[in-house]
């Protein structure tokens, strides 16, 4: 990660070592010091510019022609006049009053994908508000993050551990950077756990690391295999155990708002490695099922996000953390258990596990919370995948309202979901003729039918919310804020939904 500091002097651009960045203003407009920078290196800055496709000339309607439709992040190599090594030019591709605060973020992780080498960075942002420059700061520090503990050689890391930021207000910056930062926290978190390999994070590991929560302020609970037994917990039980690691549940308590608030209730699958069971998963592939945890991964960081920035909200976090193995005491395809909510589930597939975890979380946390609202998060099904990609994550909710209010929060923050409809017609598909139902519906509509049978355990009236994160969780492939591997993807999402709506 990288460190920031801010600086209300004005940056000494002639004698500044190493990299110094300036951003432009959109169709490459030059700040006062973009202009001096052109000045010193003899018309560089607009030459960059020019050769790049980005104008700030009117022709002659009054109009400036449209530049290239991405934004740039121009590069100057051993500028003349100058002591630094290189340049670096940003230049968004609108005007500031159609930038959204998400095209900040990906500017500020492109830009620091760009950088290279330990020597100093300084950042000049003049040409830049307050509140974009806390996000294009927020961008650079998400892109900054990469998983690297179990290297021994970290020979290849040459990017830079912190940078200067120079702009007119640096307390209002700071400020500004200050809850975006403490977001990052959060994601950072939930992307070292979902990247944790599966001999190092289990239940009993993962539920240590929810004690470390209480630094900043959680209320943490940790139950064992006996306490679950005594509440009655037999769905997520049934699942660990055929695991010789015993099953936990953690919950976290954040109290940030009036004493008489009902709390929002974040829920989390907490499957440290998914094996499938006795209905064993083929080999190829299975490696990636350390990231089955990946929901409660993401109330992890939420919470540490949450307590980390004084949310005046108040938010529960349980998580059911389990492994899922096909040892001898596994549970069978044909087995019926009874849940907390005592409705029984007869289990036709092992690797359905992840809606028995989180079926008796939803009716733990309503007996005891009361909760105004529910969200809970897992990487629940492969069929999301099919229907929506690596994108978009699937959104299934009882309540209209809560369904905005998530959707609004993941297009504010770039972390999209997309409502999937829940029906009658797709219940009717959970129907045993051994149990209160079965906990597959067969292979059409399978992510429909995984959040039908969620919804038989949250109580008539209480808002509830299912996001199915299978798709984005992990990725192949470097993206505009996260390198390739975990990305943390929900952290942000749940933050700015109880900043926008539970907060007082």
């Amino acid at each position: 990660m990288i460190d920031m500091t801010f600086s209300g002097a004005v940056c000494p651009v002639t004698d500044t070592t190493g990299t110094l960045v300036v951003l432009c203003g959109a169709g490459g407009q030059l700040s006062e010091t973009a202009q001096r920078l052109d000045d010193v290196t003899g018309g560089a800055v607009r030459r960059a510019l020019a050769a790049e496709g980005v104008t700030a000339q009117k022709d002659d309607s009054g109009k400036r022609p449209k530049s290239k439709p991405d934004n740039k992040i121009i590069d100057i190599l051993a500028p003349s006049g100058l002591v630094a090594d290189r340049v670096i030019l940003v230049c968004p591709n609108k005007e500031e009053k159609d930038l959204r605060v998400t095209d900040w973020d990906t500017l500020g992780g492109s830009l620091y994908s760009r950088l290279s080498g330990k020597a100093p960075v300084a950042v000049v942002t003049d040409a830049c508000p307050v509140p974009s420059v806390a996000h294009l700061l927020a961008g650079v520090l998400l892109r900054s993050d990469r998983f690297d503990r179990y290297k021994t050689q970290k020979g290849d890391d040459d990017r830079p551990r912190s940078l200067v930021v120079y702009c007119s207000d640096p307390q209002a910056a700071e400020a500004a950077f200050a809850p975006l930062a403490a977001g990052a926290s959060g994601v950072f978190l939930t992307r070292r756990l979902v990247s944790e390999p599966p001999n190092k994070l289990y239940p009993e590991t993962f539920a240590a690391e929810a004690r470390k929560l209480e630094q900043p302020g959680l209320t943490v609970t940790v139950w064992g295999e006996d306490d679950l037994k005594q509440r009655g917990m037999g769905a997520l039980l049934a699942v660990g155990q055929g695991s010789v690691r015993q099953s936990q549940v953690v919950v976290m308590n954040w109290q940030g708002g009036a004493d008489d608030q009902a709390p929002v209730a974040l829920v989390g699958k907490g499957v440290t490695f998914d094996t499938g069971g006795i209905s064993l998963k083929p080999a190829a592939g299975m490696e990636d099922m350390k990231f089955d945890m990946g929901g409660a991964g993401v109330v992890f960081g939420t919470m540490k996000a949450l307590a980390t920035r004084k949310a005046r909200a108040n938010v529960v976090g349980i998580c059911g953390l389990v492994e899922n193995m096909p040892g001898g005491q596994a549970q069978r395809p044909g087995d019926i258990v009874t849940s907390y909510s005592g409705q029984t589930i007869e289990v036709l597939n092992t690797d359905a596990e992840g809606r028995l975890v989180l079926a008796d979380l939803l009716s733990c946390v309503q007996a005891d919370y009361k909760p105004q609202a529910i969200v809970d998060l897992a990487t629940l099904t492969g069929a999301i995948i099919v229907a929506l990609g690596h994108d978009y994550a699937g959104l299934f909710s009882n309540s209209d309202d809560l369904s905005r209010n998530l959707t609004a929060a993941g297009q504010a923050v770039g972390e999209k979901v997309w409502r999937m409809p829940l029906d009658d017609c797709y219940d009717s598909l959970l129907k045993s003729d051994a149990a209160d139902m079965k906990n597959i519906g067969g292979r059409p509509a399978g992510s429909i039918t995984a959040a039908q049978f969620l919804q038989r355990f949250v109580e008539p009236g209480t808002p509830w919310a299912h996001i199915d994160i299978a798709g984005t969780t992990w990725s192949d492939k470097d993206k505009a804020l996260s390198a390739r591997g975990a990305t943390g993807y929900g952290v942000r999402l749940l933050d700015r939904l109880i900043a926008d709506h539970y907060e007082t």
